[in-house]
Order: C-alpha cells, then sequence, then structure tokens
C-alpha cells in the first residue's frame, strides 16, 4: 500500500476505507482517526444504529450505508458504493459482530445467523475488495477478531469459536493476497469497554473490576486504544506485517483464560445480555 508516512493528518490522504460495524465504539473511533488522516470512508453498520455517526461527517468524506452484512446485496453495494462515490478502495477493517452467544442450546439458525455475519461477511468483504484494492496497487485489510479466538470462555460457544475462524481467515488470506501487494492482519482486543459492556455491568468502574481479574492494566480497554492498533496496521509504518495477530489485550493472553468463571462470580453481571 503506497503512502505517506506515518498516521497523522494527511496519512491516508487520497485513501479509501470500507469499516463495517462502524457504529460500535471500536468502529466510530476508528472511523474518526481515518477521517482526521485524510481518507474517505465508507461506514456500515445496521440501521437501528447508524445514528451513533451522525456526529462524524467530515466534508463529504464519510458516506453511512446502512444494512445488514449477513446480506450478500448489500456487501456488494457497499463496494460499489464506496468505489463509485470515492473512486476505488485502499483498506477494508472488518469489525461487525454479534456478542449474543445461547452456548451449546444454539440452534441451526442461531449458527447461520452468527456465522454469517461475524465470518461469511468478512470472507466476502475480502474476496469483493481484493480485485479493487489490486488495481490501486495493493491495500489493508484489518480484521478485528478476539481474544476469545484463543481461549474458552465460560458459557460460550458461538462467539469465541467465530473469533477464531477469524484468526485462520486473516492467516490464509494474507498469503492469497501476498502477490497483489494487500496486507491482511488481525487484531485481537481484550475486554473492551463498549454499548454491549455499559449494558451488561453498567458503569465503567464495575466492568474496570471485572477486567482486573485477567488484564495486566486493572482495567478495560478504551475503543480509542484498539482504533490506534487498527489504524497502524493501516498506515505505511506497517509496511512489512502481514498474516499478523496484534493483541490489544492488557496482558489478557499472557495472564491466561477465566475458565473457571471467578471472574463472573465476583462482580456478577447486573442484567441479562
Amino acid at each position: 500500500m503506497s503512502g505517506s508516512e506515518g498516521t497523522g493528518a494527511g496519512a491516508f490522504a487520497r485513501k479509501v476505507a470500507i469499516v463495517t460495524g462502524a457504529a460500535s465504539l471500536i468502529g466510530v473511533e476508528t472511523a474518526r482517526q481515518l477521517l482526521d488522516a485524510g481518507a474517505s470512508v465508507l461506514a456500515c453498520d445496521t440501521e437501528e444504529n447508524a445514528h451513533y455517526l451522525t456526529d462524524l461527517e467530515n466534508d463529504g468524506r464519510l458516506l453511512v450505508l446502512p444494512g445488514d452484512v449477513a446480506d450478500d446485496d448489500y456487501l456488494v453495494r457497499a463496494v460499489d458504493t464506496a468505489r463509485q462515490t470515492f473512486g476505488g478502495v485502499d483498506m477494508l477493517v472488518t469489525a461487525a459482530a454479534i456478542f449474543a452467544d445461547p452456548g451449546v442450546l444454539a440452534t441451526q439458525d442461531d449458527w447461520r445467523r452468527i456465522l454469517d455475519v461475524n465470518v461469511v461477511s468478512v470472507a466476502r468483504l475480502i474476496n469483493l475488495c481484493a480485485p479493487h484494492l489490486k488495481s490501486r496497487g495493493g491495500g489493508a485489510i484489518v480484521i478485528v477478531s478476539s481474544i476469545s479466538g484463543h481461549r474458552s470462555q465460560p458459557g460460550r460457544v458461538l462467539y469465541p469459536t467465530t473469533k477464531a475462524a477469524l484468526l485462520g481467515l486473516s492467516r490464509n488470506s494474507a498469503q492469497a493476497l501476498a502477490a497483489d501487494r494487500t496486507r491482511v492482519n488481525a487484531v485481537l482486543p481484550g475486554w473492551t469497554w463498549s454499548r454491549n459492556i455499559e449494558r451488561r455491568y453498567g458503569t465503567r468502574e464495575r466492568a474496570d473490576a471485572f477486567a482486573a481479574e485477567f488484564q495486566y492494566w486493572g482495567r478495560m480497554a478504551d475503543p480509542k486504544e484498539i482504533a490506534d492498533a487498527i489504524i497502524f496496521l493501516l498506515s505505511e509504518r506497517a509496511s512489512f506485517i502481514t498474516g499478523a495477530e496484534l493483541n490489544v489485550d492488557g496482558g489478557y493472553l499472557g495472564a491466561g483464560p477465566e475458565a473457571t468463571g471467578q471472574a463472573t462470580e465476583k462482580v456478577p453481571v447486573i442484567c441479562s445480555p
């Protein structure tokens, strides 16, 4: 991926990014940093969540396209819209995810839905974007996976499975697209402050108390800290990094799993997810 050095203002001038899950706190911060660095951004999220992006309008360089990433027609429309509106595609960030997890009680429909959103949409977007990235001399793709892709977690089966699948997708896509000069990497957030976490634990203080059990910094990550890693991997500063997993987890994977569930017992969920 050619372009200016660094990740500051102008680093992504004349570059075009597609961001899915763009209305999440991580997605909003990623889109904000891309815009601040001069990129044009096609932001993808559901109709219900699109309003979270309204404060990001930036000189016509942001276009919010509501829809469902499990709908293949929507994915095709997203890539075509980015190309027609902004002239091409240089970067892809995939952060769309379903967090709800029925565990071993999941039905076939549950599995299909979460796989379609968390994994299949990412694979399809890589497929759809690849020729456009190649035509512009290569590009960068960042897949937002999770520490859950490396650890079992109490009461959860579907979400960790999909996040593990994304790690395999990232590695293999990096090899497949190397000849096109397109880099593919995965970011693995630890427990990170989000609207989902706020619904479950109520306050940041309670959430940090939960995370302190297994993240060395004694707190959850801020969304900006995850976005910073995403922006780095998109930038020329990561020009020789591909097929990599960047843990942004406050030491979680070094500390070990919470498989016994003691953290949940000490800081109970205040309401059902």
